[in-house]
């Protein structure tokens, strides 16, 4: 526990049985009550692996729902079991387990209630391998939504994210897509709602066995970032209703 707070870490997966074990065994369990993994139906053995290493919580879907479907999952289990801090951690190694005390104490320590760790604060993303295209496309995205949203993140992008279970409570987020979109709907939700979100900078790494979705599935993601900062931004001016705010 950390201030007396339950901590628990929730891991979407899909086909991470050979990067599991690396970032699993770098995860601080001085802080850290529970893991959670829950496997989005992967043709490989990530299950297996899960329980040779010992983590109590792991879930399976049968059939794939998505990446917003299966923090769907996590979120829902995390809760059931009364965490008092989420910290949502991808099982690909892309993100370091290293910062998880530094997210954790923002939290517990009452200073910001949502910690995202962003790759674009310093050179992160691009020192880390990521592709230029993208590079260029979350530059443009976050500045859109930046505008769009009156915030001024550095990125919204970022798979590595920590909440208090109070922002999750207060959230609906099972209306929320099942697809990738998933992610910018809950950031909608958690500004919507009043909270801050405070940023870490974070190394990244992209390499072959990290996940990634490809230059099509990114150029959809991108038109539902900017579809739900419109949204948002319509919603907040009292021009049109918005189901997964109001």
């Amino acid at each position: 526990m950390f201030n007396n707070k339950k901590v628990i870490i929730v891991m979407p997966a899909y086909r991470a049985a050979l990067t599991l074990e690396r970032t699993y065994k770098e995860i601080p369990f001085d802080i850290v009550d529970d893991v959670i993994l829950v496997d989005d139906a992967s043709p490989d053995n990530t299950v297996e692996v899960a329980r040779q290493l010992g983590i109590k919580h792991v879930i399976r879907h049968d059939k794939n729902k998505g990446y917003g479907g299966n923090q769907k999952t996590c979120y829902a289990k995390a809760l059931e079991l009364g965490a008092d801090i989420v910290v949502m951690l991808h099982p690909d190694y892309q993100y370091t387990p290293m910062l998880l005390p530094a997210m954790i104490s923002i939290i517990g320590n009452g200073l910001y209630p949502v910690v995202f760790a962003s790759r674009i604060l310093g050179k992160g993303a691009l020192k880390g391998g990521m592709p230029m295209y993208k590079y260029i496309a979350n530059r443009f995205l976050t500045f859109a939504q930046n505008l769009l949203m009156n915030q001024k993140l550095s990125e919204y992008h970022t798979g590595y994210r920590a909440f208090s279970g109070e922002v999750l409570r207060n959230l609906d987020f099972t209306h929320n897509s099942d697809d990738f979109i998933f992610d910018n709907e809950m950031i909608a939700q958690i500004f919507y709602k009043g909270y801050e979100i405070a940023e870490v900078t974070c190394p990244t790494k992209y390499f072959e066995e990290a996940s990634s979705i490809n230059f099509r599935r990114s150029s959809i993601y991108g038109l539902g970032v900017l579809k739900t900062s419109l949204f948002y931004f319509l919603t907040k001016l009292g021009l049109m209703r918005w189901k997964i705010l109001t």
